[in-house]
């Protein structure tokens, strides 16, 4: 059996535009029926990215392969055209003259028309806008010109689909329901995907494979669970949610102590002896039981639903917990932490957990 082709490959690409670099050294390939998550803060450079896959924006260094196929590097450019990459703006760029099924067939000018009317059809029903077909753009809500988007770019039956902050100006029931329907699609019709968002909720709803890019590099890339739980960075520790930051001592290679005690790991630590390190956990990862005597308190609690965020004070630490139970302000708590295996960071001066109150961003 012949070894299956990445979708699409990128080698070590860099982009500098006006002498200031915008890309650096950005490398990773994504497989058929795969969606990638582009993840980041505006600027980071996850546009810039979609854009020199598409062919709008020139590489300095590096290379892109399309099914194997080099597409760009600094000899080589494939016109935007011609590449069969579909792209999907964050402002839809709709045509307002043009009506939803005019739209999509816009895409396919130049095909029979015996062609064309049955791939309309297809989009129309595959993307829930049969009862619209005949309105403008003008006269659809947010979430239809989504679906009119995605629906004009699938229909040119790309090789890989890319979404620019797709899902702007849109409720969070609306954006996830959204999200998976648009995922099954792209599963359904064997599509692979680069998603653009710096919404982390976002990326962890759509995505296969995540990379985190800040200031036109990657900081970390894999599983969106990997680089929740495993984060190579104090960066990527923050950047993917809450979490907290405890002292600790290494006192053998499987052992370190914490203000909770002595921990063992079933893994070498692979710290100096007698080094001083930070101690990432995350708030799901601490267990509350109520102790008359326990060591803890209860500061505060914000109410999140299926959950409860605690603030959470022993001694001079400030501790954020995330569990199912109920606990009230004031009442005495002991504390228990998932520990192994630990990630942990060289020690920050004056490091004592979140600086600020549980993160409502």
């Amino acid at each position: 059996m012949a070894a299956s082709i990445d979708i699409l490959s990128v080698q070590a690409v860099s982009c500098t535009l006006q002498q200031s670099p915008v890309l650096e050294n950005i490398s990773f390939a994504v497989r058929d029926d795969e969606t990638i998550c582009l993840l980041g803060k505006n600027g980071c450079g996850k546009t810039a990215l979609l854009q020199v896959i598409a062919g709008l924006l020139p590489i300095t260094q590096g290379k892109i392969l399309l099914e194997g196929e080099p597409v760009s590097s600094p000899q080589e450019y494939v016109l935007p055209e011609l590449r069969q990459v579909g792209l999907i703006f964050q402002d839809y760029a709709l045509f307002p003259h043009l009506t939803v099924e005019g739209n999509i067939a816009f895409g396919l000018y130049g095909r029979p028309e015996s062609e064309v009317k049955p791939i309309c059809a297809e989009m129309l029903t595959l993307l829930q806008l049969d009862d619209v077909a005949a309105r403008y753009p003008h006269e659809l809500s947010n979430e239809q010109q989504q679906r009119l988007a995605i629906a004009r770019a699938l229909a040119c039956e790309p090789k890989l689909l890319l979404l620019d902050e797709p899902f702007p100006g849109l409720d969070s029931q609306t954006r996830y329901r959204l999200i998976t329907e648009l995922r099954q699609v792209l599963k359904q019709r064997h599509v692979a995907a680069v998603f653009a968002t710096h919404s982390r909720e976002e990326a962890f709803a759509c995505a296969d494979h995540l990379i985190l890019l800040d200031e036109g590099k990657i900081m970390q890339q894999g599983y969106p669970s990997e680089l929740y739980h495993r984060p190579n960075s104090r960066f990527v520790a923050d950047f993917m949610g809450n979490t907290n930051y405890l002292p600790v001592k290494i006192m053998s290679d499987h052992q370190w102590q914490s203000p909770l005690g002595d921990h063992q790991a079933t893994h070498p630590l692979n710290q100096p002896m007698d080094s001083q390190c930070d101690w990432m956990v995350r708030p799901a990862d601490v267990a509350l039981a109520l102790d008359p005597d326990g060591p803890a308190s209860i500061e505060d609690r914000l109410f999140m639903g299926t959950s409860n965020l605690y603030r959470v004070k022993m001694g001079e630490l400030m501790l954020l917990v995330q569990t199912g139970n109920w606990f009230e302000p004031g009442q005495q708590v002991r504390l228990s932490i998932k520990t192994d295996p630990p990630v942990l960071y060289p020690a920050l001066p004056a490091a004592s957990g979140p600086a600020d109150g549980p993160e409502t961003k």
